[in-house]
């Protein structure tokens, strides 16, 4: 079981520190919810100077295999190139009530759209495979959203983008079906006067962590892409595998961090509470999210032979976490 992260301590800190400067009483256990700790988003590498331009990436990853894609995908988002504006989270908050009846909010902070690559000015919102999602997720600190975050999410977004399907076909997973979705996404965003960092909703379907993934191995869970009704597109699917990505998928970045009743507390742990587990999971708790997650990474074995350094910095390497099964 994980263990409220130290970064969250130290942010906690330093609020109740300011609230006692101000001379404003605060809990010694909670802190403000409306919005999120920068902190949360420290172990985010800093953009690297001359790091590529969303427009750039997608020039050099055109003519390369799905699998020198991926990896290369990897790199950038291992080497901290993503957009400064999805480092800077929005709260969510859901409630609920406890078998015992006791009502309680739990505000988690998420990611404003979904991971991209490149500059706040030139970016490209990325869908990658599984392994990666969970590889730079966890290197970030952060996890997938469960299918009731997703509808959170939808639901307390600043704006809601209507969906935008493209024709099925074999370039559903191409580089030139992700730069016209994107640019899509992006006339949509202009269009409804949404501003750099909003929390946006609605563009994409979701990577979710489900409790289902332990029993379909080697599968991906995708849900989401709600239209204006607040109902998905797509129901929650398992049908592809853990390698498969296409256009319109997107993944969201979640803190690792809740706030129980403005309580810091791992995320993690509440997904595995059976009292709390169902405010986040309507799926019920999670036996071990450790074991969950490191079991998809040893389904898929297979794929991490083919992720392999393709000339390019050494390549995108997997975290040691992630490859060895007990974590």
């Amino acid at each position: 079981m994980r263990t409220l992260a130290t970064k969250t301590v130290a942010a906690t800190a330093v609020i109740l520190m300011l609230c006692f400067a101000r001379g404003t009483p605060a809990p010694a256990s909670t802190i403000d919810t409306t919005t999120c700790p920068q902190s949360l988003t420290r172990s985010i590498p800093p953009r690297p100077s001359g790091a590529l331009t969303g427009s750039a990436f997608a020039e050099r990853v055109t003519r390369i295999s799905d699998v020198e894609r991926e990896a290369l995908i990897g790199d950038e988002l291992m080497q901290g190139n993503l957009p400064g504006f999805l480092r800077h989270l929005k709260p969510v908050t859901l409630q609920g009530r406890t078998p015992e009846g006791q009502t309680v909010h739990i505000t988690i902070c998420v990611a404003p759209d979904y991971l991209a690559i490149g500059s706040d000015s030139d970016f490209i919102r990325i869908p990658m495979g599984l392994r990666t999602a969970l590889a730079v997720t966890e290197h970030y600190g952060f996890m997938l959203p469960t299918r009731k975050i997703v509808d959170a999410i939808y639901d307390q977004a600043d704006v809601r983008l209507p969906p935008q399907p493209m024709p099925a076909n074999e370039q559903m997973r191409s580089t030139g079906y992700y730069k016209t979705h994107n640019s899509r996404i992006t006339e949509q965003s202009f269009e409804a006067g949404a501003t750099l960092g909003a929390l946006l909703a609605g563009q994409k379907k979701d990577l979710v962590i489900s409790n289902k993934l332990e029993q379909t191995p080697g599968r991906v869970a995708i849900y989401g892409w709600h239209t204006g009704s607040g109902h998905p597109i797509q129901s929650l699917s398992l049908f592809h595998g853990a390698r498969y990505a296409d256009y319109s998928h997107g993944v969201r970045l979640i803190a690792d961090v809740a706030y129980v009743d403005g309580a810091p507390r791992s995320i993690f742990d509440v997904l595995e509470d059976p009292d709390l587990a169902r405010l986040l999971n309507d799926e019920g708790p999670v036996a071990s999210m450790d074991e969950l997650v490191s079991n998809i990474i040893v389904q898929d074995t297979p794929t991490i032979a083919e992720f392999q350094p393709v000339g390019l910095g050494g390549g995108f390497q997997m975290p040691r976490t992630l490859i060895a099964a007990g974590r």
